[in-house]
């Protein structure tokens, strides 16, 4: 079953080129997907609290049609699909006017926090059915990241408190426009395309190496905290913006 809500893009939302940030249309997104939750009696505070499960994104990939722009008015829409394993599927797709702007497949597995395990997709019920999958053939969840020792070291970024969400930890949303900061030439480009792929928490206080592998408008990236572990890999695809040719 599909769930949408209605909104209007903020000025704060878009960029030194007056484009809605990569970061906000995840965010869109995943504000969709809560509101269903909560709509259905699934609170996602409550659920933490009240039974101590937490939904923790694994992997994501979007893809960008168009640009929005301030006070744009849009529609978020996402439903869930058949669950395998541990992992559950949901989609995504933003409509302006009824024009396709964005979609994502994402994978979520659920945790049961007290036990520390987690828990099968079969057995958490939503309070809603699944629809059909969405599919991004250019842009599948599962991508190879070079190793370190084969990437440039761009940067480093440390997890402050703006970066942060309830479960203590640097915000999924956050990642884009951190992504983005990393992305040489980016305020002549937009993002068309955007997988990551979370392999272990960042945590507030603690300070990330940023490792990014160029190949024309591709651009890989791995965060690599200070004992080595790998927290985040991703493949952002750009294209020059037109205006600015």
């Amino acid at each position: 079953m599909k769930f949408s809500y209605r909104d209007t893009v903020k000025w704060h939302d878009t960029d030194a080129n007056r484009c809605v940030r990569p970061a906000r249309i995840l965010t869109y997104m995943q504000e969709a997907a809560n509101l269903q939750m909560a709509a259905n009696s699934r609170n996602l505070d409550k659920l933490r609290d009240e039974e101590g499960l937490a939904f923790l994104l694994s992997r994501i990939s979007i893809r960008i049609y168009g640009d929005l722009h301030a006070y744009d008015p849009f529609d978020s829409e996402t439903w869930i699909c058949e669950g395998h394993g541990a992992a559950t599927t949901r989609c995504f797709r933003i409509l302006r006017e009824g024009e396709t702007m964005a979609e994502g497949v994402s994978l979520w597995a659920l945790m049961d926090i007290r036990a520390h395990r987690l828990v099968r997709a079969s057995s958490f019920d939503h309070g809603f059915a699944g629809d059909e999958p969405l599919l991004l053939p250019e842009l599948p969840v599962r991508f190879p990241v070079p190793a370190v020792a084969d990437m440039e070291e761009v940067g480093e970024r440390r997890i402050v408190y703006s970066d942060l969400d309830y479960n203590g930890h640097m915000n999924n949303t956050r990642y884009p426009d951190m992504l983005c900061d990393f992305t040489d030439g980016i305020l002549s480009r937009r993002v068309v395309g955007l997988s990551m792929s979370f392999l272990h928490e960042a945590t507030f206080g603690h300070t990330l190496k940023v490792y990014r592998a160029d190949r024309g408008e591709e651009h890989l990236f791995r965060t690599v905290d200070a004992n080595g572990t790998t927290c985040l890999e991703a493949r952002m695809l750009t294209e020059p913006i037109k205006e600015l040719q």
